[in-house]
């Protein structure tokens, strides 16, 4: 064979290669979809045999039949009396919560139990009540000091005596702590522990197992379940060092609460725990006063600050709220800006003092201080009833801490709003943060997909997120989707896709990394000449370019990827998985966006869908809005 026809052969070959890669792409993404709609399809078929019940367990419970769970619903046990009583006299309560009693119940029988429940929905009872009417001790491990603080707070409030073991404590704290552990006349009912303590103090093993023999141990509560898993959205390493508390004490019952965790992480908790068998019961995520909204952040400028600024003093004038921000200097400079803007709010991260923490908390739980301004350390057991609004500066790392975080409004069943600003620079910032967190990555974009979506019930995004079936009618308008109606349209971004998919290769064949802002500037024909040769550039404007490249990043055109250096870790973008696609004459990619989004002139519509779901797509100009410019490096 001459050297020719060899080459004309080894041309073959790589054009056959290339085109089977892209046929494998295809039958991936028909499998992806398929997956999707015969998950669908189960769903739906669960819904018709049987109703959604939010009080039903979940599936990694034991085999207890729906007849036996309703026997705990009951108030004709031993104990009902006492409950009853207790309710009343030291928790000033008239009723129980759906699942309360049950849970409750199921603790007092001895039974181990996961119980996951809304943010402000009232779990801490299910551990504090059954405590007050129980002999000895309860065990709680809680995450955050200042979550152990507020709750001893509010003990102390309501004559509850309850103590906490923490790095914090005193030697002479912990001495008589750990003194009265053994001591049957020892008048505190809750002991409050870190897991780290559990972990590295062997003194206080010592005295639990002496307790435990004693009979003086009667209930282990692990609040914030979800720390155990490395697939949950807080994982904490020596959460994983708490199975050792079952193994030491057997027959004393387990009761792990959340108010966020899927079916996954629930089964690897159940594993960490060294919990066989745990009744496991599970209610709705739907909070129905909360307003879901999400607004867009121009990554330009800050505009969203005065946005903001402006809703506090028009919509909530004298009325609670948070503001969460990314970083610690966030805090402090939103904080400081909103003053300025005659806001009276106050910062709150990690890296404050002790007790300027305690001092902020204290005035905006007596209404000193309207707003706080806070990362994510002000978060787990803040428990205040009257929080009109969560409006979060900058988008959740994932969908459970965005639940999570802006579960804190509304607790007392009123009207609340969850504002979230998302801006396109934002998922960079926190993609560099969760980077060595399994499964960060993919749960930063289940967020974005959440604040970029505009055509679906925000509480439906949340509730397949968290497997729960959910009928778009029991929002009842009060989401933004809902409320404004399904006027978006269905945008043809194919050529957007290979024009932008172009700058990245053709960095990638000069050897170059492009971070996101790199290839919004290049696409737009700005940056320095040197990066740009034969590129197509666009005329849509900014806001719509990130909408673009962030689709394809959640479509899997594009992807991640890192550089590490000793200070600091920098994303770039790359080609993704689906890239090769584009090589397909006849593959199209699509993205739905607001009427008010992508000008409907400027793009090809491909269908137009109103709030009547009648489609059209007369109005758009079929013409591309891309133009070829020929540039030297």
């Amino acid at each position: 064979m001459d050297i020719d026809n060899a080459d004309d052969v080894q041309a073959g070959l790589d054009s056959v290669e290339a085109e089977l890669e892209v046929v494998k792409l295809q039958i991936a993404e028909l499998l992806e979809k398929q997956a999707s709609l015969t998950s669908k399809r189960k769903q739906l078929l669960r819904r018709l045999e049987e109703p959604c019940d939010s009080t039903q367990p979940s599936g990694s419970g034991p085999a207890m039949t729906k007849q036996e769970l309703l026997r705990y619903e009951n108030d004709d046990f031993s104990w009902s009396t006492e409950l009853e009583q207790n309710l009343k006299d030291v928790f000033q309560l008239s009723k129980f919560r759906p699942l309360q009693l049950k849970a409750i119940n199921l603790s007092m029988s001895g039974k181990d139990l996961f119980l996951v429940m809304p943010t402000g929905r009232g779990k801490s009872l299910c551990y504090q009540l059954p405590a007050v009417c129980s002999e000895g001790f309860t065990l709680v491990v809680t995450p955050l000091v200042s979550l152990m603080e507020d709750q001893l707070m509010y003990l102390k409030s309501i004559d509850v005596e309850a103590v906490s073991l923490n790095a914090s404590s005193s030697k002479e704290h912990a001495k008589m702590v750990l003194a009265e552990l053994t001591d049957s006349k020892a008048p505190f009912k809750l002991l409050y522990v870190t897991p780290e303590k559990i972990a590295k103090s062997k003194l206080l093993m010592s005295r639990l197992e002496k307790a435990y023999n004693a009979g003086r141990l009667s209930r282990i509560a692990v609040d914030e379940v979800h720390c155990c898993s490395q697939w949950g959205h807080d994982f904490r390493p020596d959460y994983k060092l708490l199975g050792i508390l079952k193994r030491q004490f057997p027959k004393v019952p387990l009761l792990g609460l959340t108010a966020t965790a899927t079916g996954s992480v629930l089964k690897d908790c159940q594993k960490i725990l060294c919990v066989p068998e745990p009744i496991t019961l599970t209610a709705s995520f739907n909070r129905t006063n909360l307003y879901y909204e999400v607004r867009l952040k121009d990554s330009n400028s800050d505009d969203s600050v005065s946005d903001i600024s402006a809703l506090i003093k028009e919509r909530y004038k004298d009325q609670s709220g948070i503001v969460y921000v990314f970083s610690q200097k966030d805090a402090e400079t939103v904080s400081a800006d909103l003053q300025k803007k005659g806001v009276n709010a106050s910062p709150y991260h990690a890296n404050m003092n002790p007790e300027d923490k305690s001092q902020v908390h204290r005035k905006w739980a007596t209404n000193k201080i309207q707003v706080v301004v806070a990362t994510v350390a002000f978060g787990m057991g803040i428990d205040k009833a009257d929080v009109r609004f969560v409006i979060h500066h900058t988008i959740s790392k994932s969908i459970e801490n965005y639940y999570q975080e802006s579960g804190r409004a509304g607790r007392d069943d009123k009207p609340a709003d969850c504002i979230v600003y998302f801006g396109f620079n934002d998922i960079f910032r926190i993609s560099t943060m969760v980077v060595m967190e399994n499964v960060g990555q993919q749960k930063l974009l289940t967020m974005v997909d959440y604040c970029q979506n505009v055509d679906r019930c925000r509480r439906s995004v949340i509730a397949v997120h968290f497997d729960e079936v959910w009928d778009d009618e029991g929002c009842n308008e009060m989401c933004d989707v809902c409320r404004h109606g399904n006027d978006y349209i269905t945008v043809d971004i194919t050529q957007h896709a290979k024009d932008v998919v172009q700058i990245v290769e053709l960095a990638g064949s000069l050897d170059e990394k492009l971070t996101p802002l790199k290839v919004t500037e290049a696409w737009m024909g700005k940056g320095p000449a040197k990066r740009r040769k034969m590129i197509q550039t666009t005329t849509l404007s900014r806001l719509e370019v990130e909408a673009i490249i962030t689709s394809l990043l959640l479509q899997g055109y594009l992807s991640e990827d890192f550089s590490f250096t000793p200070y600091t870790t920098y994303f770039y973008l790359k080609l993704g998985g689906k890239a090769p696609l584009l090589k397909n004459q006849s593959h199209s990619i699509t993205m739905k966006m607001r009427r008010t989004g992508l000008d409907a002139n400027t793009v090809k519509v491909s269908q137009v869908k109103t709030k009547e779901g009648k489609r059209s797509g007369d109005n758009a100009a079929n013409s591309p809005v891309t133009k070829k410019v020929k540039r030297d490096l």
